[in-house]
């Protein structure tokens, strides 16, 4: 569980860091490392879309931040 958890908030950063170069230089770094591919690049984002469901399931379930005060 923890290393998924890991795992999907990497993909989020990762996509995050690439929608950050995206939004200040217009250069999609997405688009371009998945060749230009509009399928792969669909899939990458909703492999994002699924990551950020499941971190905000993990927050939510198991509550990491309930003992701090």
């Amino acid at each position: 569980m923890r290393l998924s958890c890991i795992l999907c908030v990497l993909i989020l950063v990762a996509i995050g860091i690439c929608g950050g170069i995206y939004a200040f230089s217009g250069f999609d770094l997405l688009l371009f490392l998945s060749f230009f591919n509009r399928t792969v690049y669909r899939s990458i984002l909703a492999t994002g879309f699924v990551a950020a469901l499941f971190t905000v399931y993990a927050l939510l379930a198991f509550r990491p931040f309930k003992g701090l005060k």
